[in-house]
C-alpha cells in the first residue's frame, strides 16, 4: 500500500487518560468519587493499527486502555511518521502488538528505543505464515515454542504476504495470546481475560464458517486484485486469485506495473471467461488500479472493497470482517 486517495498523511497522536471526579461535593477524598472508590488502574496496550487494537479491546474489555496509533485510514503504515507521543506511549505500555514482517517497522524501532519493559508481539513471528528465515527475524519477542495459528500458505503466487490480520486462524491465536499476556501484566484479571478471548475466538470461528460456505457455494471461483491485502481470506473461502504478480506487487511497491501486467489485468474482466469479481483495497488509488477498476465496471464485473484498517466509525474486528466476507459473498452470488 502506498497511495492514498484520502488526503496527506496524519500523525496518529497518543491518547490521554484522563480521570473525572464527582463534584457532588469539596470534601470528598483523593482517589473517590461519590459513589465509592476510585477504578482500579487499567492496563496501557498499545497498537500500530486500528484492527490490532480492536481486538485488544475485545479481550480486555473495560479493564485496558488501548491506545492505536494508526486510527486513521489516511495513514499509512509503511511510511508513518512517529511522534514523541507514539514513543511515549510505548515506553508506558504494558503490551505492544503490532503486524510486524516489514509492514509497521515504525513500531520495531518504537520499541527498541522507548524503553519500558512492555510484553511484545509481533503478529507476523505469531502466525507461522512466514517462511522459515523471515519468521526468524521478526521472532525476537515470540515465547519460544509458540505453537503456529494456522496451517494457510502465503500469497497465492509464492511471495510472502504480510496482511496476517486477514488470517482468521492467526487472529484467533492472538487473541489467545493477548489474554496471556495482559493476565501476566494483571493476574488478578487474568480469568477475564481468558473468557473474553475465548468468547472473541468463537465469533471469529463464526466468520471461518461464513468464509466456508463461500468456498462450498463457489468453489475455485476466479476473482482479481488490486493488492494481495486479503489473500488469506480468499484463500479461506476458496477462491483463485488470477491476477498477474507483476501487478499488485508493482502496485504494493508504488510503481508503474509493467505494460504487458497492466494489459493481462485488463483481459480478465472480458471474454471469453470474465472473473467473478474484482477485489480491490479502498484505501489505495493509482491510475492503474483506477484503469482495473473501470474496466472491471464495463464487463460487468463486481466490485468488492476491502480495507486495511477499520472504516471511521466501526470499532469491533468481527462486525467488520463479517461485513466484508457478505460483500463477497454478495458480489459473487449476483446480488
Amino acid at each position: 500500500m502506498r497511495h492514498r486517495s484520502t488526503g496527506p498523511l496524519v500523525a496518529a497522536t497518543a491518547a490521554v487518560l484522563t480521570a473525572a471526579l464527582a463534584a457532588c461535593g469539596t470534601d470528598a477524598p483523593a482517589g473517590t468519587t461519590a459513589t465509592g472508590p476510585a477504578q482500579a488502574e487499567l492496563l496501557d496496550v498499545v497498537s500500530s493499527t486500528n484492527v490490532y487494537g480492536a481486538v485488544a479491546q475485545a479481550v480486555g474489555g473495560d479493564l485496558v486502555e488501548v491506545t492505536s496509533l494508526i486510527d486513521d485510514p489516511s495513514a499509512d503504515p509503511h511510511s508513518y511518521e512517529t511522534t514523541p507521543a507514539d514513543a511515549a506511549a510505548v515506553a508506558g505500555a504494558d503490551v505492544v502488538v503490532f503486524n510486524g514482517g516489514g509492514y509497521d517497522d515504525f513500531m520495531t524501532r518504537l520499541v527498541e528505543s522507548a524503553g519500558g519493559e512492555p510484553k511484545v508481539i509481533d503478529v507476523v513471528a505469531l502466525s507461522g505464515l512466514a517462511p522459515a528465515e523471515d519468521a526468524e527475524e521478526h521472532a525476537g519477542e515470540e515465547h519460544a515454542g509458540e505453537e503456529h495459528a494456522g496451517e494457510e500458505e502465503g500469497h497465492a503466487h509464492g511471495s510472502f504476504n504480510e496482511h496476517v490480520w486477514y488470517s482468521l486462524p492467526t487472529v484467533q491465536a492472538l487473541a489467545g495470546r493477548l489474554a496471556t499476556d495482559m493476565g501476566a501484566a494483571d493476574p488478578a484479571n487474568a480469568a477475564t481475560f481468558t473468557a473474553n478471548a475465548e468468547r472473541f475466538s468463537t465469533q471469529v470461528g463464526e466468520l471461518i464458517t461464513e468464509a466456508g460456505a463461500v468456498a462450498t457455494a463457489k468453489p475455485g471461483a476466479r476473482v482479481a486484485v488490486t493488492e494481495p491485502v486479503p489473500g488469506y481470506l480468499l484463500q479461506a473461502a476458496g477462491l483463485t486469485d488470477v491476477t498477474p504478480e507483476a501487478f499488485t506487487e508493482a502496485v504494493e511497491e508504488d510503481t508503474d506495473p509493467p505494460a504487458a501486467a497492466l494489459a493481462e489485468t485488463l483481459t480478465l474482466f472480458g471474454p471469453p471467461e470474465p472473473v467473478a469479481a474484482l477485489i480491490v483495497n479502498a484505501q489505495t488509488t493509482t491510475p492503474s488500479t483506477d484503469q482495473v477498476r473501470a474496466a472491471a465496471q464495463t464487463g460487468g464485473v463486481p466490485v468488492v472493497e476491502f480495507t486495511e484498517t477499520l472504516p471511521e466509525g466501526t470499532t469491533d474486528y468481527p462486525t467488520w470482517m463479517g461485513a466484508q466476507i457478505d460483500a463477497l459473498s454478495a458480489a459473487l452470488n449476483g446480488n
